[in-house]
């Protein structure tokens, strides 16, 4: 790894302990070159996101595009965990609780309009054995109906006959995996089943006997509503049998804001895994990378003759510099041209799949003269990358703008909107419009 990059992908992965799993592969090792081919690195470093998906064996890559500092990087990290936790108002409790009878609910009521990262890995670590929802404290009815009264506070309706039971340790990870694992329904059940706390009812009674002095009839007739409430939520559960135990602990601290400490724990692990579970692929599924124009003719010939139709054409930065300071510079750019190519691929294989007819993609190198050609007439950066949609019959371009970045999202947005005709489009000189000899003569002869 680079050595200005090192110091804070290290802190990074020491603050992402217990949310991510962060990793650093060295790609001049022999045995890690196929590795990093798959993967798409052409630059270093180069930092890759690789996210869950629904397809085992198949996780999602991403470019990331970001500063290289430790907060940035944490932050993108953060942003790219899936997000299982559904926001729940007093409207829809309601249909929240009548859903998924099979399988316990986890309920997160807090005073933050966000969902925290910690948050968004449990549920995505339960995502087979448990529903997980946040309902902010101004939904009054949902917080009257479990009597909630300071925030966070985490509860789950573990299913069945069983009644709803509160969490009422530290906010941290270990210790609310401890208390997700004794509700949460696995294929695999290996681990001992951690002591259950107490039923949210009959701690309410509990704390209710226990008070001094002995409260008015009213406060009175509101702990028994509450408790009647508490065994409506479980009667509705009632089809559901008991669920089995989860196994595993888990790592990384937060506060009780639920905001990440930064005391590294151990990785997450919610399950156990049987010896005979079908192994995942070692590596993820890379699309083909797309076709490239290494010289003028080519380009001339496929995107701007007078007939050709829509071409996307990125145009590739110089890969080598004469000083230090110049080549740090070139690795910026490199990055960039990485994650701009990896998205078209992407999204070539993605069409290509549904059986969808898509424009062409096509890279051009700086070593492509026409590439300069093309720069200098649509007033382009000279140097770094550009992305440019060309349709020499119409004649008009679109420029993809740099500044949103050239991750898979953005890129689609940006031709999904060519695609739909929409956006404005530039006139495209009439100098890049090549006409062959072949060409002139069949003019000639319409004529």
């Amino acid at each position: 790894m680079v050595s200005n990059l090192k110091p804070a992908y290290e802190k990074a992965a020491k603050s992402l302990d217990g949310l991510a799993q962060v990793a650093a592969v060295n790609c001049d090792d022999e045995s890690n070159k196929a590795f990093c081919g798959t993967m798409g690195v052409q630059g270093f470093p180069t930092l890759k996101i690789v996210k869950p998906s629904k397809k085992t064996g198949k996780p999602i890559v991403e470019d990331y595009q970001g500063a290289r500092a430790a907060k940035d990087i944490v932050e993108a990290v953060k942003q790219a965990i899936p997000n299982n936790v559904k926001r729940i108002s007093d409207k829809g409790l309601n249909a929240f609780l009548d859903s998924n009878n099979d399988t316990a609910k986890a309920i997160l009521f807090s005073d933050k309009g966000t969902t925290s990262a910690l948050i968004k890995v449990l549920a995505t670590e339960y995502r087979d054995g448990m529903s997980f929802a946040q309902i902010r404290n101004k939904e009054k009815a949902a917080v009257e109906m479990f009597g909630v009264t300071e925030y966070p506070t985490l509860i789950v309706l573990p299913g069945g006959t069983e009644p709803p039971a509160r969490f009422d340790g530290s906010f941290s990870k270990s210790a609310m995996k401890d208390f997700l694992a004794q509700y949460a329904s696995t294929k695999s059940n290996t681990a001992p089943k951690p002591k259950k706390q107490k039923p949210l009812a009959e701690e309410v009674e509990e704390e209710a006997a226990a008070a001094e002095p002995t409260p008015p009839a009213e406060e009175t007739a509101k702990s028994e509503e509450a408790s009647s409430s508490f065994s409506s939520i479980s009667s509705s559960h009632a089809s559901a049998e008991a669920f089995s135990t989860a196994g595993g602990a888990g790592g990384g601290a937060t506060t009780e804001t639920l905001e990440e400490e930064s005391q590294p724990t151990e990785s997450p692990e919610p399950n156990a895994i049987p010896e005979d579970a079908p192994k995942p692929a070692p590596m993820p599924s890379i699309a083909p990378p797309i076709p490239s124009l290494p010289d003028q003719s080519s380009l001339e010939q496929k995107c701007l003759g007078p007939k050709t139709t829509t071409c996307i054409l990125t145009l590739l930065p110089e890969t080598a510099a004469a000083t230090a300071s110049e080549q740090e510079e070139v690795e910026g750019k490199t990055d960039f041209a990485t994650t701009a190519l990896a998205s078209l691929a992407e999204l070539s294989q993605k069409h290509s799949e549904r059986g969808s007819k898509l424009f062409p993609f096509f890279s051009v190198p700086a070593s492509n003269t026409g590439a300069a050609v093309v720069r200098e007439a649509l007033e382009l950066d000279k140097e770094g990358i550009e992305m440019v949609a060309v349709n020499a019959r119409r004649g008009w371009y679109r420029r993809f703008g740099a500044e949103q970045g050239y991750g898979i999202h953005e890129v689609e947005t940006w031709v999904d909107a060519i695609r739909l005709g929409e956006g404005s489009k530039g006139k495209l000189p009439e100098s890049l419009i090549v006409v062959t000899e072949d060409e002139k003569q069949e003019e000639h002869d319409e004529l």
